[in-house]
């Protein structure tokens, strides 16, 4: 535990330059540290979870050493133990560590049943991953001749995570066509076994050999590829690290580019360790010419929230309304947004600071309502930002220590001084979000953010867009029970002329209706306020703040679900509405939008990628309408529609993480980015493709399969979409851009590459294409042209490209970002003849001449069916079920003494 906290300064600095990440990992001498991983709240306490947890670790850490030639071993974990277990004397509060920032978490399977380790993966190859997930039968050890042991299979999600690695299996294409042969898709192609299927009903199995479809040559879909028991191939640990001899990752020699995989496809053919040396972790290590210590770990324990508001009441904040506004948004977060039973504080600062309120811990209307009234009402001198930080450490302390409490700090000034105090921050243990108001705040918040693993976010003054609000709405607690959370439902805002009217509605679904508030301002005179609830029945008991300039109704018990509807009527001024709501049930999780950019700076012309990650529990939302509102230091709002398609900058077609380029960049300075998410089908069916470890469906021992339990089944009513309307909104913090250039922009933005080529051979040779086309200035807009080439080598194909055969597209010409293309051709001035392999790239040039990357390589094969029907010769796998019907069993099983071992040491054909 003390070697944790030894290195708490260095958790703290670790920063990786331009992107933007809540981990606290840090690599220091080979060694990864702050590492945490969380015990989700759910789980059924179980002291000896804690030491699975400890006992995978440290069986990883050595496996981890040798697989990446001793350069990177596990230095220390913290282990984050729920609020609802029992308190022990070894169990200490966190420092910077929160569910939100949590490396793994381990969570009750969903579907029950699912113990598939897996790691959320948004990003490109290279990026690291968002989170490994573990079930606790996994960690206990239930799950071994499925995926191998737990050390293992942590060293493979740990890829996906770090290093942005990808799978080198395929679950939706077990085999592929190689010059005519039949090939498993796996890594390295050293790797043996056979190929067999199982077919169940009510307890009954029966074994038999794959089948060969005669138009295409490949094994039936349910054909499976059971590998060895017994191996000697050391490579490669993203295929199936829990195959005995794998102890390395593919490299250059033995990486089987021509697998269909996502590695492949998603890494432009390199293999594994060329990725991981390409990392900023290789670049910066060399091996070890010892060997690494054990992993340490920190057992810590959530406790009550401690949050102290930390705001500026200079001179300036009287500009544009900043004060009141400032008031308006901190009696969101104090009457809503912080969760029941939470300690809040409350510091002003102009040149010095003030304390406003102590320590008030929040129980009850009349502790939220004693610290609005708090909220400074003058503003006047200058501005000292350290002095309002060490004034609401002194006010922390006086309770609690500062590790791991948070301080909400928000100014519209700049301060030459905000350095000094720097060091204190540090050593607090403290997390400060930042809200930055204004063009002129000081440029230094977003470091303090940083460091201590808070949020940044950044207010413009324009009112109508509502980031003030948006901005406290979005610090709910980081560790508290979902179903405790604020969620924003709604948050928009006008300006009206002539007594218009702001209309609108707002939906509440079945997973939220608790502690519902609807909350108008205005900047002049009170508006008159119409809602009218689900039935018709209009809503009055409005409670009117004149002096802070809003109104707000607090819906009693559960708020009726279905649409809302409100209308708000002014003259000459602006008016804002913000929803707010929390989960209908503790047992229900509610929808929920978590939003975020790629990096917490955009270097002009580099783009910037937003996700909304849009969930019901572990469960993806899929087909919602999303959409990013983006706003520039300069008051420009830019709105894209965000998709997820698969292409462009998403990832991963229907994992409910919807993504798009943003390249819109008007000025340097601040951007803040605010999400608006409207229906969606609830994908609680759909358990979308995960980068995770390899299920193993069975093993070959001493000639014969060894089968595994299977993977649970979804049920019939599972797999029915099930349509819930919902509206939420979200924040997805701030960025700063540099570099752009003054107006007009120059056009520097290529199209975005592809990566979802899909090829197929149709009659007469002819081979049909489909991809979704990108833009002209990434996925925006029309690309000018195509170009196709191919190859009958893959790698041929990847490193010279502008060389290889191109295929005439004349007529090709491309639709708008995102649309669907298709594209049909005949191979020409090329060998194409039965067994050939024929691989085909794309690049897409806009009207500018700039060039995408070359897409990812699509493959066919041409197979021509012989004339008589094609049957699998090879001999199949003796049937291990008692109740088989499979004829003529035990005269296989005694050819197989003379047969058997040769059959196995072959690879797949």
């Amino acid at each position: 535990m003390g070697s944790l906290k030894s290195s708490v300064f260095l958790l703290i600095l670790h920063l990786l330059e331009g992107t933007l990440s809540n981990s606290l990992i840090q690599l220091n001498n080979n060694g990864y540290e702050g590492i945490v991983i969380a015990i989700d709240p759910n789980v059924p306490e179980d002291e000896a979870l804690i030491q699975q947890i400890k006992d995978m670790v440290t069986q990883a850490s050595p496996y981890l050493f040798e697989a990446t030639g001793k350069r990177f071993y596990f230095k220390n974990v913290a282990i984050l133990i729920p609020e609802n277990w029992k308190t022990k004397p070894d169990y200490v509060r966190p420092k910077l560590e929160t569910y939100k920032n949590a490396d793994v978490l381990v969570a009750e399977p969903n579907p029950s049943g699912n113990d598939k380790p897996y790691t959320e993966q948004v990003g490109a190859c290279g990026e690291k991953g968002e989170r490994i997930h573990f079930t606790p039968d996994f960690l206990a050890g239930k799950k071994l001749d499925q995926y191998g042991p737990q050390g293992r299979v942590f060293v493979h999600e740990w890829a996906h995570l770090r290093w942005g690695l990808f799978n080198e299996y395929n679950d939706d294409q077990k085999f592929y066509l190689s010059k005519g042969k039949r090939e498993a898709v796996r890594c390295s192609a050293a790797i043996t076994g056979s190929h067999a299927v199982r077919k169940c009903q009510g307890g009954s199995c029966i074994d038999k050999s794959c089948r060969i479809d005669k138009l295409t040559g490949m094994y039936e879909k349910d054909c499976e590829f059971i590998p060895q028991r017994q191996q000697t191939e050391k490579a490669s640990i993203m295929f199936a690290q829990s195959i005995n001899s794998v102890v390395e990752f593919c490299t250059e020699q033995n990486h089987n580019a021509e697998a269909p995989n996502l590695q492949n496809q998603k890494c432009n053919l390199r293999s594994t360790w060329e990725v991981i040396r390409e990392s900023e972790d290789f670049k910066k290590t060399t091996p070890m010419t010892t060997q690494p210590p054990n992993p340490t770990f920190s057992l810590l324990q959530i406790g009550e929230r401690i949050v102290c508001l930390v705001l500026d009441k200079s001179g300036s904040m009287s500009n544009d309304n900043r004060l009141n506004r400032m008031n308006q948004a901190g009696k969101l977060f104090l009457l809503q947004t912080v969760e029941q039973g939470s300690w809040v504080g409350m510091v002003m600062f102009d040149s010095v600071a003030y304390v406003q309120s102590e320590l008030r811990q929040i129980n009850s209307g009349t502790d939220r309502d004693a610290l609005t009234r708090s909220l400074p009402t003058v503003s006047a001198g200058g501005t000292s930002i350290c002095s309002g930080l060490r004034s609401a450490f002194t006010v922390i302390r006086k309770k609690y220590p500062t590790d791991g409490a948070e301080i909400v700090l928000l100014t519209d000034r700049e301060d030459n001084s905000i350095s000094s105090c720097f060091n204190e921050v540090k050593q607090s243990g403290a997390i400060i979000h930042t809200v930055a108001l204004g063009l002129s705040a000081a440029k230094e918040l977003e470091e303090l953010s940083k460091m201590t693993g808070g949020l940044q976010m950044f207010a413009s003054d324009q009112v109508q867009n509502n980031g003030l609000m948006d901005a406290f709405g979005a610090l709910s607690s980081g560790n508290g029970a979902l179903s405790q959370r604020s969620i924003q439902l709604e948050s928009k805002g006008l300006t009206l002329q002539n007594n218009q009217w702001m209309n609108g509605t707002v939906i509440v679904d079945s997973t939220v209706g608790n502690d519902t508030l609807f909350l108008v301002t205005w900047t002049t005179q009170p508006p008159q306020i119409l809602l009218w609830d689900p039935s018709g029945k209009i809503q009055n008991g409005f409670l009117v703040d004149a002096l802070t300039k809003m109104a707000y109704l607090q819906v009693p018990g559960t708020a009726k679900v279905g649409t809302w509807k409100y209308s708000l009527q002014a003259s000459s001024q602006t008016l804002t509405l913000t929803v707010t709501s929390r989960a209908s049930s503790a047992t229900l999780p509610p929808i929920t939008v978590t939003s975020r950019v790629n990096q917490d700076t955009g270097k002009f012309p580099n783009p910037m990628r937003v996700y909304a990650n849009i969930r019901q529990g572990a469960s993806p939302i899929l087909r919602a309408s999303v959409t990013a509102l983006i706003e520039s230091a300069n008051g420009k709002t830019v709105t894209l529609e965000l998709l997820d398609n698969g292409a462009g900058a998403d990832a991963t077609k229907n994992d409910g993480v919807y993504s798009r380029y943003f390249t819109a960049y008007d000025a340097n300075g601040r951007y803040s980015v605010k999400i608006w998410a409207l229906g969606g089908i609830n994908a609680a069916r759909a358990i979308p493709q995960q980068n995770g470890a390899m299920y193993i469906p069975g093993w070959i021992e001493n000639g014969e399969i060894k089968w595994n339990t299977p993977q649970p089944e979804i049920s019939n009513n599972t797999l029915q979409d099930k349509q819930v309307c919902f509206s939420r909104t979200s924040s997805g913090g701030s960025f700063v851009a540099s570099n752009v250039p003054s107006a007009p922009i120059p056009d520097l933005f290529p199209p975005c590459q592809i990566i979802d080529l899909k090829a197929e051979i149709q009659e007469g040779n002819l081979i049909n294409l489909t991809w979704t086309a990108p833009g002209d200035d990434y996925d925006q807009g029309q690309a000018h042209k195509y170009i196709i080439r191919i190859s009958t080598s893959i790698l041929d194909l990847r490193d010279n490209f502008s060389v290889s055969v191109q295929v005439n597209t004349t007529d090709l010409i491309p639709k708008e970002a995102n649309s669907e293309e298709v594209f049909v051709f005949e191979p020409e001035n090329i060998t194409f003849e039965n067994g050939t392999d024929l691989f085909i790239a794309i690049q897409a040039v806009d009207k500018a001449n700039l060039k995408s990357e070359i897409s990812n390589i699509a493959r066919v094969s041409l197979f021509i069916p012989p004339q008589q029907p094609s049957e699998d010769t090879s001999t199949p796998y003796p049937n291990t079920t008692t109740n088989s019907t499979i004829c003529g069993i035990h005269i296989l099983k005694i050819m197989w003494k003379w047969i058997g071992e040769l059959q196995m040491t072959l690879a797949v054909h």
